[in-house]
């Protein structure tokens, strides 16, 4: 194959009978592709085998590749959650009558086609399409060369789907991962919409400096916990290692932990149990490096400056004692990638002003970071948790994947 372009102008042709679809056929469609889906569990771990073999053990992202029975059993769930959530298209945003007789109406559309370019993350290939079906948007899918075979796979799916519903199987179109062609989909002007890039900080930067497509972008998450010195340590210490351990190698994990001077000698020790099993590697400062190693935690380094700023994906994080709120507040307007940040305080007034003042997607008082997800949110799934400003922030979702038309009715008026 030498370019891309047929691939991606049959999307485009496909996306028009996907905006002719109804409600309940979209919701029929999803509720179609949910069945497949757990049908084919056992095929779709095949094929997700094939793709976990060439990737080493202690690549971070393995964990984002692996399916297991629950985590496909998951993606019918999230399908069927995303078919019972309202169509955001057709919704009247306002409607009144000029002086002059003219009826001006504007509605939600769909975007038309969306283009994703992502990681070695397969549970992406559902939940993208299943957004972009549901909103009335055809989707192209750009996904890595690691999850080849799962990417394939799944999509063979959602084309069974469509097939049985006699709809135009282009309207979900999987690219070849060979990287020649991803500069032609970020030129593809005339058949894609937008791009949204989800994976590294990497990937979103290229993405974001070549595209000619808009983009939006789903950032890297570097998250920040912040345990002041009027937090209850008990909870303190059960959201730090949630945050940190449930599910390292996703973005909303924690990679920063900040700690008021006054209860570091009593918290950090506290962690030990909870990040010992799973050789958690801590980066620290000076003062917490002190108290770990008096506490002989094996899994200690000392930080270095690129430590902070840094998403680890991974069992690692850093840690930094701070004097106190506005401190703490400084380091993360410094480092942070407006992702997700949360504040461990029994104070309302000082966990009120951390909620206030940090700017991001996602902020937390007494909470762990891992809930930043557009499932957990109930927004059914998500194509990514967006950190820019406009159209989208936060968990970019059903509602997200629409814009605007204005409808005009007239009896002859001229200007």
């Amino acid at each position: 194959m030498e370019t891309i372009k047929p691939l991606l102008q049959k999307t485009r042709t496909a996306s028009w009978d996907i905006q002719r679809l109804s409600d309940a056929q979209k919701k029929d469609l999803l509720m179609r592709l949910a069945i497949l889906v757990e049908e084919a569990q056992a095929h779709i771990i095949q094929e997700n085998q094939k793709d976990l073999v060439r990737m080493a053990d202690d690549n971070p992202k393995k964990d984002r590749l692996l399916l297991t029975p629950e985590r496909i059993q998951g993606l019918a769930n999230s399908l069927r959650d995303v078919a019972n959530l309202p169509d955001p298209t057709g919704s009247v945003l306002s409607d009144k009558i000029l002086d002059n007789g003219l009826s001006v109406t504007k509605i939600s559309v769909p975007i038309g086609v969306v283009g994703i370019i992502y990681e070695s993350r397969p549970n992406v290939t559902i939940d993208v399409a299943a957004l972009c079906l549901r909103s009335g948007n055809a989707c192209v899918l750009r996904g890595g060369s690691d999850a080849f075979y799962s990417n394939s796979c799944l999509v063979g799916l959602i084309h069974q789907a469509l097939a049985s519903m006699e709809v135009n199987t282009d309207a979900i179109c999987l690219l070849p991962t060979d990287r020649k062609f991803v500069k032609e989909l970020l030129e593809a002007v005339e058949e894609v919409d937008i791009l949204i890039p989800r994976g590294s900080q990497q990937l979103i930067d290229f993405v974001r400096e070549n595209a000619s497509v808009p983009t939006i972008e789903t950032g890297a998450g570097v998250c920040h916990t912040f345990v002041s010195q009027e937090a209850d340590l008990e909870k303190a210490a059960q959201i730090v290692v949630n945050a940190k351990v449930s599910r390292p190698s996703v973005c909303n994990a924690l990679d920063t932990l900040l700690v008021a001077k006054e209860v570091a000698n009593d918290l950090l020790p506290m962690l030990i149990d909870g990040f010992t099993p799973h050789q958690v590697g801590i980066y620290a400062d000076a003062p917490s490096y002190d108290i770990l190693q008096a506490a002989n935690y094996p899994h200690l380094h000392q930080a270095v400056e690129a430590d902070f700023g840094r998403e680890f994906l991974s069992y690692n994080c850093s840690v930094k004692v701070v004097n106190d709120l506005e401190e703490a507040l400084l380091h993360i307007r410094k480092y942070s990638s407006k992702h997700s940040e949360a504040i461990i305080s029994e104070n309302q007034e000082e966990c009120e002003r951390f909620l206030r003042e940090i700017d991001a997607a996602a902020v937390y008082a007494n909470a762990s970071t891992r809930f930043t997800d557009g499932g957990v949110f109930g927004l059914g799934a998500e194509i990514g948790i967006s950190t820019q400003k406009l159209h989208a922030r936060g968990p970019f979702a059903l509602e997200k994947l629409t814009t605007e038309k204005w409808v005009v009715r007239g009896d002859g008026q001229i200007r």
